[in-house]
């Protein structure tokens, strides 16, 4: 908690604001600009004088639950909400969930991505796009169609999706699978397309409802994935996610070193110069 800067900010913002914007009378008889203190802390239920010590830099930690109506008294926007629980020691709440539409822009990024396979997933496993080297190097197994784009699900109920992974990481994704999913699901509070999903995994899978019994938590950000490619072989991935504007939606980038067998190896595919077995891909997926 920084209590100089969050008196100062509680100030300047609470002489920001006119008594007009909150339905009061302006008044003849009043010395300070914006709004008094009783006035705030009477929109904000909660004490005059406890607002005043929070004022003076002396006052204990206010709780989230004090910030979310003190924020709306004050008439303040998300970014100044946000700044506002972070000088207070807390987390801001999370913004709007982008559901299942992914922005404009960032499906032009992902057009204009040509050198690394990308994709846009949702906290809970959906694919919801990807670019055309992804699609070409982890095939069609989890793909962007509703019923099929899922890769918790997949994982856990579809062996194809297994075979794509060396079996001695096999185990390890299926921890970071329950685990990224239980973190997705504390963050959804009461979600109905959470809650459906992991009812549908404790009934189809017992390895998930073994895993999910540990009650283990990992928040996936970046790593290292191998893949099984039909004619690449195995593929040794760097994972980074990318920000995105949404908390329920991450933007996964897949890259090789410079000069990397990798590298190499997605230029050859970026290429199109591979005979595939058949003529057909098996068909591989990433976490």
């Amino acid at each position: 908690m920084n209590r100089r800067e969050l008196a100062d900010f509680l100030r300047r913002c609470r002489e920001r604001v006119q008594p007009a914007d909150v339905g009061l009378p302006a008044g003849a008889r009043r010395r300070t600009p914006g709004l008094r203190r009783e006035e705030v802390a009477r929109l904000a239920g909660m004490s005059a004088d406890y607002l005043m010590r929070l004022e003076q830099g002396r006052g204990p930690q206010p709780s989230t639950q004090l910030l979310a109506p003190l924020a709306r008294a004050l008439r303040l926007n998300d970014d100044e909400r946000d700044h506002l629980y972070l000088l207070a020691g807390h987390r801001p709440p999370a913004g709007p969930p982008a559901g299942d539409e992914v922005q404009p822009g960032l499906l032009m990024l992902l057009d204009r991505l040509t050198d690394a396979p990308a994709q846009v997933l949702s906290d809970i496993g959906d694919l919801l796009a990807q670019n055309a080297l992804a699609e070409a190097l982890f095939g069609g197994v989890c793909s962007t169609r509703p019923q099929q784009r899922n890769i918790v699900w997949r994982w856990f109920t579809d062996p194809a999706v297994r075979a794509a992974y060396p079996p001695d990481d096999q185990a390890a994704w299926s921890r970071v699978h329950v685990g990224d999913l239980r973190a997705a699901l504390a963050r959804r509070t009461n979600d109905p397309a959470a809650l459906d999903l992991v009812r549908r995994l404790h009934a189809a899978s017992p390895e998930f409802r073994e895993l999910w019994q540990l009650h283990e938590v990992g928040v996936r950000r970046v790593g290292n994935v191998r893949v099984v490619h039909p004619v690449l072989g195995l593929v040794d991935l760097d994972c980074e996610q990318v920000l995105s504007p949404a908390e329920d939606q991450r933007l996964l980038l897949f890259t090789g070193p410079p000069g990397s067998r990798t590298a190499e190896q997605l230029g050859l595919l970026r290429a199109g110069r591979l005979d595939y077995p058949g003529g057909v891909p098996a068909a591989t997926v990433p976490v």
